[in-house]
């Protein structure tokens, strides 16, 4: 039941790519607002839901949720609507990031949690097949908007942040992985 529940979270987390899909058509700045009006949206009907169960959404929300006070999903449109707002400039770019995080950590929390038998140094609840994962498939999406060499930068900086940040892997995740492939763009290309 754990690993059907994680299977269906991650498989949300990956919907995300939808942002980069709907972003030809609706712009940067539309994409930012969606990002934060899901994020309040979201937290309104988390709050809601603690006192209320809402049809539908209550059994989705908890069966999706790790505990009562996460508000990770919350996290995770913030950094979608911050990507978009720093990187914007930079469409690949921003579109990379977006598909590092949302691919790219799902996939290390599934082969982590499924298949990890090797903890990283100094996290003992992240394994190196979920890095590996995470830098494979973060890679593959990453490639599918800019050129191999900042996909790989993007997708490897990416695992790292998401195993070692100390703040919140959702924001912290497609910040610093487009700052990584934006540095690495500038200088080498």
């Amino acid at each position: 039941m754990r690993h059907k529940r994680e299977i269906l979270r991650q498989a949300i987390h990956a919907t995300g790519i939808i942002f980069v899909i709907i972003q030809p058509w609706i712009g940067v700045k539309n994409l930012i607002l969606l990002g934060i009006l899901a994020a309040v949206i979201g937290e309104t009907i988390r709050q809601y839901d603690l006192r209320r169960p809402i049809p539908l959404f209550s059994r989705l929300l908890r069966t999706c949720r790790r505990d009562t006070s996460e508000r990770g999903f919350i996290y995770y449109f913030i950094g979608l609507a911050l990507t978009y707002a720093f990187f914007g400039s930079y469409i690949p770019i921003a579109n990379a990031a977006i598909l590092i995080l949302t691919i790219g950590d799902a996939a290390s929390t599934l082969i982590g949690k499924l298949y990890g038998k090797h903890p990283l140094p100094y996290k003992p609840n992240k394994t190196f097949e979920g890095s590996i994962a995470f830098i494979f498939i973060g890679f593959i999406g990453a490639l599918t908007q800019v050129n191999p060499p900042i996909a790989f930068i993007g997708a490897f900086i990416g695992s790292l942040v998401e195993a070692y940040t100390p703040i919140e892997d959702n924001i912290t995740t497609p910040l610093i992985a487009g700052v990584g492939m934006f540095i690495f763009y500038l200088n080498f290309i």
